[in-house]
């Protein structure tokens, strides 16, 4: 009889909790067992104590019977310091991004360098824009501060009456055409 050392699911719908178990590898997960070792809550935080409970000494005692512990119960068995640490699968090249996600990846980097560039741009030219007009608009303003308001308003008014009076001479003649 092939003995194993395995969790066993228990709860209810979406709220798992398992119990450790050994029984023989033949028999369905939830099954009938030989003897409860211990338990496994998932839903308690990683650091606390009642996530895994296990009973140390009946879980050697069946180890050294043959019993062999899956994957997951070993794990939890290297880090109560019970058995060995278990070698860790490596399947770093299963786990790699392909070629498509890494070409993603760069241009998603060269888009974010660019829009980096391009605001750093802006607010240089905003900055240089807000410096420039301030220097140029001094002068202008000093200009029309040593000009008399007078004098500006007698030069506009200068240039209406000259408008004006080509008008008038030409409607005048047009009424003399056409009254002779």
């Amino acid at each position: 009889m092939a003995l194993k050392i395995r969790l066993s699911r228990g709860g209810r719908k979406k709220r798992p909790f398992y119990s450790v178990v050994v029984a023989d590898s033949r028999q369905p997960r939830d099954g009938r067992f030989i003897e409860k070792l211990g338990t496994y809550n998932p839903l308690l935080a990683k650091d606390d104590a009642n996530r895994v409970t296990l009973n140390g000494e009946r879980i050697t005692y069946w180890l050294s019977q043959g019993a062999q512990a899956s994957d997951r119960v070993a794990m939890f068995l290297g880090k109560a310091g019970i058995t060995d640490m278990p070698a860790q699968r490596k399947s770093v090249e299963k786990a790699k991004p392909k070629a498509a996600a890494l070409q993603r990846e760069e241009d998603k980097k060269a888009k974010l360098e660019a829009k980096k560039e391009a605001e750093a741009q802006a607010k240089a030219d905003a900055e240089a824009a807000a410096a420039a007009p301030a220097e140029e608009e001094a002068p202008v303003e000093e200009a029309a501060a040593e000009t008399p308001a007078e004098e500006t308003t007698t030069e506009t008014s200068a240039t209406e009456e000259t408008a004006e009076a080509p008008a008038e001479e030409v409607s005048e003649e047009k009424k003399e055409e056409a009254s002779a």
